[in-house]
């Protein structure tokens, strides 16, 4: 038998999925309108295009082109993979090229190819390529691989990402070759006949080539050669004669090969280090004569940088007409020798440039150039290049050109230029030797090379060199440090082709007589039996691809039979065309002799594009097949089964059986996936030296095919119809016998699935087995010494199949081999471990096969091997006992579930924390396949039951972290045993409960957090149009007005503003209060003395007094809508009119301000429109996508809304878009003069750039400052307001950054006093105000630390501003302009105060901001003597106050008494009646001050909703409201405008303390000012109260506002404390700064979202308050969404229990996470606990599950309705649960206990919430009812629920201390508990005798007694007694029987039941102790 075996010519296999090949490529082509196409139809005009000889003609130039295409075409497969839906999906790619054309495509053997990306170029492809680049981030050497498409001409390379970006790189010479590497693309120089006339002496040219990126310069290769005598030496890779043939990625080499000499070399491609660049480069400083002397500072370098296009195809100017043709001269051009030293270099603007390339210079910004056309550089002597030498004709010279020769003196001549860094290094790693004989023939190039690797894991580079029919296979690995690469021995194959396969690690050879044969590595496996080339149905003459349909798989055995047979008989017939030998069978011969007759029938001529296991052949017929080779295993348990032999057996060993096996599989007609099984026993036993045809078992293995001429002798007869064997077929089927297995009575026939024999053959065996004697195996089978070592990597397998539920039902197939591999080894103790897992299965084995005990010394028997067997479930089990355990055996790579486990049980429950780092090693020993018997003995270790070392707390967090690393998932966690899992649930449901904040994703999918998964996920998502970060629907509901869509405010996002406010429509109102695009109502009585013209002149006036309203509601909308819409980029921007008409009741008749009956001032809308431009921007939240064309796009066609537009601009530089548009873009605007446009343009780039010192920036805004210009400079004409937008630019460009000139500028201007002519003489004051905020803005809060500014005299010099005193000498550039005094204002020498004062104040207080400097505001103190009150304007004491307050910014507090301290003494105190004082002065100083404090007071609470603050101010609102009322009195002396202007202040102060918390007091104060239009309610005090509305409701709820220095500084340009008095007024404050309230504004709303509806909902969170020095530390609870307080006030914000997971986010440690959070429209994931409804639904939370079981501790479970499931949990698997097992139903008749437990058990689910143990109660309910009815088939389960009660015992031993939240706490465990131990012991009473025969080792009766011992045994841990009873049975006392039974480690609860079975009639005693106490 055994001679058969190794008979390898016999074997054969077969290809499958034959079908013929195309490439899609050529297909598609066929159909692109390309060039050529398109010429042919504009060739004849359409009539002649279809008669019939124009028809020919076309037809035969077609062909004509077709053949000259076909010529060129070229196309390359490799496999693709993408991730769908978690699931790696495969495909082939395809590239194709052909003509001008390259085609991607993509198809897989399910799914159609189609074209994935398609290019189309301008010359001919020579060659495409896919290349990886590596771009390098900007973080720490992480680099980012583009997959790119290289397409080659001969002019440049095209490069396109798969992202979408392409690039051109020019070449710089003519390449012949191109290759991708690990790094990028390797170029090789075409080498041409004129190179050696070229080159000066000695000095050759580089000549192969790096592009490490598209973007990057070409530069040179180094090489480094080992060279015999000298060391090696570092040089440019420039041997003409090395030919690049092959490289590759992994590992990153080349091969090439030495024309010379015929020599391969295999180089190392590497980056290049820095010394052999400085080596390489340091040859150019050596004299002439070394070679590469010149070489790197003259020619190369002066060559490839001024990349010359003169040879593409009009590349440029200076060609002749003949030089454009690309020649094949010489790759340098001429233009490059003769280097001008005074070459200008152009540089094109919009080139890419690369930072992090190494030499990024002018001349590289060349080679970046986007088209050949621009790289042209400009030449200085056009004539000396006419011609470009590229011409392969002479004449082309024209003359110009000397002979070459005397060009060559001139390269000395070339200018030093910076030479090119080289990137790459090539270090020689192995060349092939040249022996003696070798000389006659050299050997040429190889034709081929690839790289391969066989079964065993070694690696091969193979090399076909065709002219010797020889495939070179050199053989190489790493070494040990891993960092270079060991080459071999080469070995020959005689071949004519060859590809590898390289998913089956194999390769494919096709030998010169035309079979094809497969190989791995070296060794030969068999040949390939291609069927669709011998078949008689398939005839290739006719040249149709019919071929797709091969012959039918045939089904049954006897046919496939039949098949074999006939190839057998026909000798084989090879693939080669010729006759067939002499022994034709008659019936045969007419399909012979139709065969023979077509001579010429096609055979394989090549192979090519090998992907996966798939390849194709070449016929010599042109057309091409694709087949498939087979894999080694379809079979799960097969592949494994193999990895495990392959890992312990020698190399050589291990290749026979693996080839042994594939030949067997894969026999033609080879076997269905559930014989494989059975096949592999087969021959693995055979193997193993065992006769399978004499077992019992294995002759049961009915194969359904013979098993090919390797095992099996016997032949299938042939027949035509039905036969026998199809009938044996089916009695052997896998089906039969599953059929006649199901246990009927439980006979010890029914033993496992595969193995009660069917009626025929038993009557066969039953004569042979029993009777025969016992047989040998045969010791001179291959493996008969491994024996041992393969039965115990097979056992840790079947430990493995065990931890896998899924892979446990093949566990029963492999314990069958086991057993007698066991039974033979006389391994009693393992056959009694398989005995107990599958009891009744392995009752019925008994052969056992002789192995002579001269044949055990053959044997290598490991040191492994040990006789008590190692089981990974015991393992576990002393695990949680706490015994002592000896690390558990693994296999690397294979039991990596054995792994997990046992680590993370010493993790967790061993509390050993190192486990899963450190000390490995005390829990897994690592097979390795070399061991031998002599290894020590591994070390036990004593073992504390009970280490405290962590908390289990963070031992928890620890295992799942390390889980997850480990690649651990929910899905994993499923298919482990349920006792076995039970552990790593409980750290899970820890984890679970506090999670930490900063967890990846994949950690929060394993604990069930859904929504911290969704909350990290969302990191990484870029927020789509349809979820704005969040799900939160943008869509506005549907209203019925059409025209309200256009107000401007239907994107605020209804369902969030919904939960804020839910209890009233405020939001409604607000927009009702801001919306300016509807007609206002104009409501005038006629009065019966009115005529008709005076009663409409009447009504016009009052739609005048209310249009100012109108015109000032949308600088509040716009912070009313700010940052909520984002932008359709294909669509403009919506921008809501504003209408300023009126609709007079009743009649609703227009009134028009334009009838002309009254005046109405020029200009008035011009600003109104601007600020309603603002407000639409505003809308654009700063994520969406906005880019400049999007921008220009918006611009107006109607020059009447440019300033909309202006306004529009500006509040893209708020919202920072303005930084995408183009300068192009913003210079085009700036120099259309509109004023408009340029204030917002200015402010808003100013605005983007907030702080970033840009020097752009920075030249634009000075153009529009006289004061920044040279002295000499001409003089602009800058019209005032856009040059007060220039300095309020500068302040933002430069804020906080103490820019030492920007301040002295800006602090002369100031005082800047009028020109002579009227130049500066209007709105002075918005001038010097400007420049005081810049200057404020420029050293905001540097206080007296102004670096460099001393001599400056800051301070002083705006003291002198504010108070007044004389002028000193203007400083600086600009003395000249100021000499001659104005002719039209008289100031004098001295200041002009009131121009000065409130910008020199304000610049103060923000100088000084926060500083608390006493000295300094003190300055800012009200005078207190009347006299010096008297002088200063009441404005100024209000500004005064609001300074001194902000400095000393932490004395502000928030109570009445404060706002008071600030008045003086003098106004506070009794007047003295005598003393002469005016009474008016009193009262304004009085309510100025007093709005001073308080909007100091609003801005030190800004966005806080304090409310001490807010009452404060209320109640001051109040008082002022009274005097209000009684203004025009004579007890109120303050005049009705200064009271206006300080409540206006006041309602500011409080909306910027409650902002974005829509207070309704202040929303009614808002609107009771909104319903004020008469008397002197101006259009300033409308914006100041609808600005106080937007910000209280800014951005919708969303936002509010911050208190952080630039945040105050940008409040105070907005509410300076002086509104403009009519629409046009700009005099004193300019009205577009009133917008940099934005810049204030933050997101601080937090909304939580559920998880699973995607729905904002209610939540309530912990907010933890630092301790300051005003309060201790505090935490108050607020219901969400709400307002988070400022994050540095904050330590910590929590979720709180009991409805939703908590979720804790810490910002003591860092609050990016919080702020990311934050900026994402807020969006907190959270997640409802099972068993709770929303807040929405039950806001008292008496609803919920929980609440019924408040009064009763069982009523909860009986109130249980399963139907109400649905409405507290959404998992689906619960809700059917509850649907299918919970209810009583016609169909099912259950019995009402089940349904009542399973009820319960859901319930304990949902309330404990862990709805993912309810599998594993059900699991557990369902094995203990099993075990009750008896009728349980395996032990498994009890396994499991031993783990389960032992993890219980374990915590009941810790005490309830160390497990706060446990599984499995409620009274279902000790119950069921109660319930097996109930039913064992009765068992035990009964049937004790059977455990006694057990213990004496007696055979055992076959019957259902024997799986319920094996169930006790299990269960009460007895260990295996059958060598060990005489220990226990003898024993007299209780006493002795301890002292022994201690010693095999069972339990003492167990060894208790086992006392009566013991000690017998001694018993009796016994017989009053209570067991079930135990």
């Amino acid at each position: 038998m055994s001679e058969v075996v190794y008979e390898e010519t016999a074997t054969m296999i077969a290809a499958g999925e034959l079908q013929s090949f195309v490439p899609f490529g050529r297909e598609h082509c066929r159909n692109h309108p390309n060039a050529f196409n398109l010429q042919l139809r504009e060739l004849q005009p359409a009539s002649e295009l279809w008669s019939s000889d124009g028809a020919a003609g076309l037809v035969g130039s077609l062909q004509e082109v077709s053949l000259q295409e076909r010529e060129r075409e070229s196309w390359q497969l490799r496999k693709g993979c993408i991730r769908v839906r978690e699931e790696d999906v495969e495909f082939e790619e395809e590239l194709y090229a052909a003509g001008t054309v390259v085609i991607w495509s993509q198809g897989s053997r399910t799914q159609a190819s189609n074209v994935y990306k398609a290019f189309t170029v301008d010359s001919p492809v020579q060659q495409a390529l896919w290349c990886n680049f590596a771009v390098p981030q900007n973080k720490k050497n992480e680099e980012e691989v583009e997959q790119t498409v290289c397409i080659v001409q001969s002019s440049c390379v095209n490069v396109h990402t798969v992202t979408g970006k392409d690039f051109i790189s020019p070449l710089p010479f003519q390449v012949s070759n191109v290759w991708s590497t690990k790094f990028g693309l390797l170029l090789e120089r075409k080498n041409t006949a004129t190179d050696a006339q070229l080159s000066p002496p000695g000095e050759p040219l580089p000549t192969v080539f790096s592009m490490l990126h598209p973007l990057d310069e070409i530069a040179p290769i180094v090489c480094k050669p080992t060279s015999l005598f000298e060391g090696s030496r570092v040089q440019y890779a420039s041997d003409a004669n090395m030919k690049i043939v092959f490289s590759c990625c992994q590992p990153s080499l080349v091969i090439s090969y030495d024309t010379v000499q015929g020599i391969h070399s295999v180089w190392a491609l590497r980056k290049v280090t820095h010394d052999e660049r400085s080596t390489v480069l340091r040859c150019s400083s050596e004299p002439a004569g070394t070679p590469l002397g010149l070489m790197a500072s003259g020619v190369l370098t002066s060559h490839l940088r001024n990349i010359s296009r003169l040879d593409s195809p009009g590349g440029s100017g200076a060609t002749t007409g003949t030089s454009c043709a690309a020649g094949t001269g010489s790759p340098l051009h001429f233009s490059t020798l003769h280097g001008h030293p005074n070459r200008i270099m152009t540089s094109s603007p919009g080139l890419h440039s690369r930072v992090h390339s190494p030499s990024i210079s002018n001349m590289a910004a060349l080679s970046r150039a986007h088209s050949p056309g621009m790289a042209a550089p400009s030449f200085s002597g056009a004539a000396r290049f006419n011609s470009s030498f590229h011409s392969p004709s002479p004449r082309s010279h024209h003359g110009l050109l000397t002979s070459p020769n005397s060009t060559i003196n001139e390269t000395t001549l070339v200018p030093e230029m910076e030479p090119i860094l080289p990137d790459l290094c090539m270090e020689q790693l192995w060349s092939e030797t040249i022996t003696a004989g070798c000389h006659r023939e050299m050997s040429s190039l190889a034709s081929k090379v690839f790289l391969t690797s066989d079964l065993c894991e070694n690696r091969y580079l193979c090399f076909l060199v065709e002219s010797h029919q020889q495939l070179r296979i050199v053989k190489f690995m790493q070494s040990n440090d891993t960092s270079q690469l060991i080459f071999a021995s080469v070995t020959t194959i005689p071949a004519k082709d060859a590809e590898p396969l390289p998913s089956i690690d194999a390769m494919l050879v096709l030998e010169a007589c035309g079979s094809l044969v497969l190989y791995t590595g070296i060794t030969r496996v068999s040949k390939v039996f291609v069927p669709g080339l011998l078949s008689p149905t398939f005839s290739i003459t006719n040249h149709i691809p019919h071929v797709s349909t091969p012959i039918e798989n045939v089904s049954t055995p006897a046919n496939a039979g039949r098949h074999l047979q006939r190839l057998d008989e026909a000798v084989m017939p090879s693939p080669v065309s010729g006759l067939r030998g002499p022994n034709i069978k008659h019936h045969e011969a007419s399909f012979l002799e139709d065969y023979t007759s077509q001579l010429a029938t096609p055979y394989i001529h090549a192979l090519r594009d090998p992907v996966c296991n798939r390849v194709t052949l070449e016929l010599s017929s042109g057309l091409m097949l694709r087949i498939s080779i087979p894999e080694i295993a379809t079979s799960e348990l097969v592949r494994k089964c193999l990895q495990a032999i392959r890992f312990i057996l020698p190399k050589e060993a291990a290749m026979k059986v693996l080839v042994k096996w594939y030949n067997i599989y894969n026999a033609p007609g080879g076997p269905s996936a559930h014989a494989e099984w059975n096949l592999f026993v087969t021959c693995f036993m055979t193997l193993m030296g065992y006769n399978t045809e004499r077992l019992t078992w294995t002759q049961n293995l009915h194969f359904e095919v013979p098993l090919s001429p390797v095992i099996a002798a016997k032949k299938a007869r042939p027949s035509d119809g039905g036969s026998d064997e199809d009938w044996d077929y089916l009695l052997g089927s896998h089906y039969h016998r599953q059929m006649n297995s199901q246990p009927v009575c439980g006979p010890a026939d029914s033993s496992g699935s595969n193995h009660s024999r069917s009626p025929e053959t038993e009557g066969m065996s039953s004569a042979s087995s029993p009777s025969s004697p016992s047989q040998r195996l045969d010791s001179s089978a291959p493996l008969f010494p491994h024996i041992p070592a393969l039965f115990y990597v097979l056992h840790l397998l079947y430990q493995e199949l065990q931890l896998d539920e899924l892979q446990r039902a093949r566990a029963s197939s492999l314990v069958c081999l086991l057993q007698q591999l066991a039974r033979d080894l006389q391994l009693e103790e393992y056959v009694d471990l398989y005995w107990r897992d599958y009891t009744s299965l392995i009752s019925g084995f008994n052969d056992s096969c002789l192995i002579d005990q001269g044949l055990f010394a053959q044997m290598q028997r490991p040191s492994f091997l040990r006789a008590e067997p190692p089981c990974v479930l015991s393992w576990l089990s002393s695990c949680l006992r706490g015994q002592e355990i000896p690390p558990f055996p693994y296999l690397p790579g294979i039991c990596q579930r054995t792994r997990l486990l046992v680590l993370s049980y010493a993790l967790y429950i061993l509390r050993d924390e190192n486990a899963t780092s450190t000390d490995v090693s005390k829990y897994l020993t690592k097979l390795s396949a070399g061991q031998k018997s002599c290894a020590s003995e591994p070390h036990y270790r004593r073992q504390s039951s009970v280490k405290m070392k962590l908390s289990s707390e963070n031992l928890a967090e620890q295992l799942v972290v390390w889980l997850t690393s480990e690649g651990f998932t929910l899905k994993d966690l499923e298919s482990v045993p349920f006792g076995v899992a039970l552990p790593i649930r409980e750290a899970i449901y820890r984890c679970r409960e506090q999670p930490c904040s900063d967890w990846t994703e994949e950690v929060c999918l394993l604990i069930g957090r859904q929504d911290l998964t969704k909350q990290a996920h969302k990191m990484t998502l870029a927020k789509s149009k349809s979820s704005v970060g969040s799900g939160l629907s943008l869509e506005p509901p549907p209203t019925t007005e059409a025209d309200e869509e256009e107000d401007g405010m239907s994107d605020i996002i209804q369902e969030v503003t919904g939960l804020i406010w839910s209890q009233d429509l405020r939001i409604q109102e607000v927009r009702r209060l801001l919306q300016s695009s509807r007609p206002v109502r104009v409501s005038v009585v006629q009065l019966p003395e009115v005529s008709d013209h005076e009663y409409i002149e009447e009504k016009e006036n009052k739609l005048l007094q209310l249009c100012q309203r109108t015109m000032a509601l949308s600088v509040g909308r716009g912070l009313f809508t700010l940052f909520s819409y984002q932008p359709v980029p294909t669509e403009p921007l919506p921008v809501p009119k504003l209408n300023l008409t009126g609709r007079a009741p009743p009649r609703n008749t227009m009134v028009d301000l334009n009838s002309g009956n009254i005046d109405v001032p020029p200009n008035m809308t011009s600003w109104p429109s601007f600020h309603n431009g603002v407000a639409a921007g505003l809308k654009i939240a700063p994520a969406s996508q906005v880019d400049s064309a999007w921008i220009a796009y918006n611009k107006p066609k109607n020059p009447e809304l440019a300033n909309e537009y202006a306004g529009f601009l500006m509040a893209l530089g708020l919202n920072g878009h303005l930084t995408k548009l183009a300068t192009l873009n913003i210079h085009d605007y700036l120099t259309k003069g509109h004023e408009m446009t340029s204030i917002g343009l200015l402010l808003g780039v100013s605005s983007a750039k907030l702080g970033t010192m840009d020097m752009s920036i920075t030249r634009l805004l000075s153009i529009h400052i006289p004061a920044l210009l040279p002295p000499t400079s001409t003089e602009l004409d800058v019209p005032h307001n856009v040059q007060v937008a220039a300095v309020i630019g500068i302040g933002l460009v430069y804020q906080g950054t103490g820019h030492r000139h920007n301040a002295e500028v800006l602090l002369s201007e100031i005082g800047r006093p009028p020109g002579p002519e009227m130049e500066y003489c209007t709105d002075r004051e918005s001038y010097s105000l400007a420049a005081g905020l810049a200057l404020g803005m420029v050293c905001l809060g540097h206080g007296s630390n102004l670096i460099g500014m001393t001599d400056l005299n800051v301070p002083e010099q705006l003291y002198q501003y504010m108070v007044g005193g004389h002028r000193r000498a203007q400083a600086g550039a600009n003395r000249e302009r100021h000499k001659s005094p104005s002719y039209q204002i008289k100031e004098g020498d001295t200041i002009n105060v009131d121009v000065t004062c409130p910008g020199a104040t304000l610049a103060l207080a923000m100088i000084y901001l926060k500083t608390n400097n006493r000295s300094i505001a003190d300055w800012l103190k009200p005078p207190d003597t009347w006299f010096l009150l008297d002088f200063i304007k009441p404005e100024f004491l209000l500004l005064r106050t609001l300074a001194r307050c902000i400095i000393m910014w932490d004395e502000i507090l928030p109570n009445a008494e404060w706002v008071k301290s600030n008045i003086p003494q003098i106004i506070r105190g009794a007047f003295d009646p005598s003393e002469d004082f005016n009474l008016e002065t009193m009262s304004q100083a009085q309510d100025y001050i007093t709005a001073g404090a308080c909007l100091a007071l609003g801005l030190r609470f800004a966005g806080s909703a304090n409310s001490d603050a807010f009452d404060c101010l209320y109640k001051f609102a109040g008082t002022f409201m009274q005097l209000l009322s009684l203004s025009g009195t004579a007890a109120v002396q303050t005049g009705y405008y200064n009271l206006q202007t300080g409540l206006s202040m006041i309602l500011l102060a409080m909306s910027m303390v409650m902002s974005g918390t829509g207070n309704l007091k202040v929303l009614q104060l808002c609107r009771f000012f909104h319903k004020r239009t008469g008397g002197e309610m101006n259009y300033g005090f409308h914006m100041a109260h609808h600005m106080a509305l937007g910000l209280l409701f800014l951005g919708g709820g969303r936002y509010t506002l911050s208190t952080s220095n630039s945040a105050i500084a940008a409040l105070l340009c907005a509410l300076y404390p002086h509104f403009p008095a009519h629409s046009t007024d700009n005099r004193y404050h300019l009205q577009a700064l009133r917008h940099l309230a934005v810049l204030a504004a933050e997101p601080r709303l937090l909304v939580p979202v559920d998880v699973d509806s995607l729905k904002p909902c209610y939540a309530l969170l912990e907010v933890t308050y630092k301790e300051t020095k005003w309060y201790e530390e505090t935490t108050v609870e607020l219901m969400a969404p709400t307002m988070l307080p400022e994050l540095h006030l904050l330590k910590r914000v929590k979720v709180k229990g009991p409805r939703y997971w908590e979720l804790s986010v810490d910002l003591s440690k860092e609050t990016q996470h919080l702020k990311s959070i934050l900026s994402r429209d807020g969006v907190l994931y959270v997640k409802l606990r099972a068993g709770q409804l929303p807040y929405k639904d039950d806001p008292q939370g008496w609803k919920s599950l929980l609440a019924s079981s408040v009064n009763h501790r069982n009523s909860g479970v009986r109130a249980f309705k399963p139907e109400a499931i649905s409405t507290f949990t959404s998992e689906p698997a619960l809700v059917s649960f509850a649907e299918f097992f919970c209810k009583t139903s016609d169909g099912m008749k259950h019995r009402e206990d089940t349904l009542a437990l399973f009820s319960a058990m859901l319930y304990e689910c949902v309330t404990q919430e862990c709805p993912e143990m309810l599998p594993t109660y059900i699991a557990i309910e369902q094995t203990v009812s099993a075990l009750h009815r008896g009728d349980l088939q395996q032990t498994f389960p009890l396994w499991q629920m031993r783990l389960v009660v032992e993890l219980w015992d374990r915590r009941v031993l810790l005490g309830p201390a160390s497990q706060p939240n446990a599984l499995l706490t409620s009274e279902f465990l000790p119950v069921m508990k109660n319930m097996v131990d109930v039913a064992l012991d009765s068992w035990l009473r009964g049937n004790s005798s059977v455990l006694r025969s057990y213990m004496r080792g007696e055979a055992l009766p076959k019957d259902s007694q024997t799986i319920m011992l094996a169930c006790f045994l299990v269960y009460r841990s007895i260990p295996c007694l059958r060598n060990t009873d005489t220990h226990l049975e003898g024993c007299s006392s209780m006493g002795d029987l301890l002292a022994r039974s201690t010693r095999l480690g069972i339990p003492l609860r167990d060894l208790l039941r086992l006392v009566p079975v013991l000690l017998g009639s001694g018993a009796q005693t016994l017989q009053g102790f209570p067991l079930q106490a135990f």
